[in-house]
Order: structure tokens, then C-alpha cells, then sequence
């Protein structure tokens, strides 16, 4: 008998279910709107002018908590300078196999050179194809992104354009007086991007951090 009840009880959740509202999205005809700073692929943005902004001082490598980046810098030819800086960055590869997408890297560069986009439909054939090379990674000189996968109906190539979002993650703080203010350098293809708006002013009687040190 309990057997027999515990049965029916199943059953009148699967009826209960069968006539409420469908959660679910038929993808990829449908697709979420993504958040601003959404972890998806990696670009390597360059300045306006069409230099790296890369100046291979590993960083990236070294807060990687997967250990999924590699890089080498190497000295810039006097002659014809890669990045602004003495250094560019020679070598760099990401293990997409291995990335966990915690978007340390983005915190921890120095010259906002590696940012996340909104792309994240990715497929490969082999192990190799997964490691992805300062070919595929840095955009071209007009800012336009480089993807080893063509444009479809699953890959947008227009979500690596979407580098932006963790510029703004990186702003002073969020403090209202940096409202308005942009926090980032130009980049090819895009310019000055536009500052952040919407930052909240502190609440009465709370202690700026600076002024409490």
C-alpha cells in the first residue's frame, strides 16, 4: 500500500507540472539577453592608433588559477614597436579546455590589453583547436575580432565586439564621483568607449575610504 502511495504522489507532481507554464527556451532560435559583464571568450584588444596594448608582463599567467594561459614577452624592434611599452607580448595562448572563465586575468592586467567578450559557443574537432593562439586572440588593426570558427547560426562573431563589459568591472570602485568619468583607454575600432553612468552616491555618514585611512 505505501509503495502504491508513495506512486500516486509522483504522479500528481508530473500532472501538477504538466499544465503550468513552459520555463523553457527553444535555443538557439531563442537566446538570453546576456549581462554586461558576462564571462565569454577572450580578446586582446589593441590601442586607437593599432598597437598591442599587450606588453607581455605575464601577469595574466601568473593569477591564471588553471593555468590555462602562456605567455612570453619578448623586446621591442626599435625599428617598428609592436606595443608602447619595452616589451610586447610575443607568445600568448589560452587553453580553453582548462580556462574556468573567473576573469582574473582581465583584473590583473595592467594595461586593459586581455578582456572578456560575450561569446561562448565554441566547438572543436581536436584538442589542438582548443588552444587558442595570439592569431585568434588579437584583434586586427581596425578592431575587428579574428574567430577560427565562421559566423552561423550558433556563433555570433558580433558578441566579440561585446570587450567592453569588464572595462566597466575594473572602474574606481563605483564611486559617484568618478560618474561620467571613463576609466579606460581608447581602443581600435571603437574609440573612447563611453564612461559608466548610474554609480549610487554613499549613503549619509558613511566614511570614504580614503579620508578613514
Amino acid at each position: 500500500m505505501g509503495l502504491v502511495t508513495t506512486f500516486a504522489k509522483g504522479l500528481a507532481v508530473t500532472f501538477r507540472q504538466m499544465f503550468r507554464p513552459r520555463v523553457t527556451t527553444s535555443y538557439p532560435q531563442e537566446t538570453r539577453v546576456k549581462p554586461q559583464r558576462f564571462h565569454g571568450r577572450h580578446v586582446l584588444n589593441r590601442h586607437a592608433d593599432g598597437m598591442e596594448k599587450c606588453i607581455g608582463c605575464e601577469l595574466c599567467a601568473g593569477v591564471c588559477p588553471a593555468r590555462c594561459i602562456y605567455v612570453r614577452g619578448a623586446d621591442n624592434p626599435p625599428e617598428a614597436p609592436v606595443s608602447p611599452g619595452e616589451r610586447y607580448g610575443f607568445i600568448y595562448e589560452i587553453n580553453m579546455l582548462r580556462c574556468i572563465f573567473c576573469g582574473l586575468c582581465v583584473e590583473a592586467c595592467p594595461t586593459e590589453a586581455i578582456t572578456m567578450t560575450q561569446l561562448f559557443e565554441m566547438s572543436v574537432t581536436t584538442r589542438g583547436e582548443a588552444i587558442y593562439t595570439r592569431d585568434e586572440l588579437l584583434v586586427n588593426e581596425d578592431g575587428s575580432p579574428n574567430h577560427p570558427q565562421p559566423d552561423g547560426p550558433l556563433i555570433d562573431l558580433q558578441e566579440l565586439r561585446l570587450a567592453d563589459g569588464w572595462m566597466r568591472a575594473t572602474a574606481p570602485s563605483g564611486r559617484a564621483a568618478y560618474e561620467g568619468v571613463p576609466g579606460w583607454t581608447p581602443s581600435a575600432g571603437v574609440g573612447l568607449r563611453p564612461p559608466e553612468q548610474g554609480q549610487a552616491p554613499a549613503p549619509p555618514g558613511a566614511v570614504d575610504e580614503e579620508e578613514g585611512d
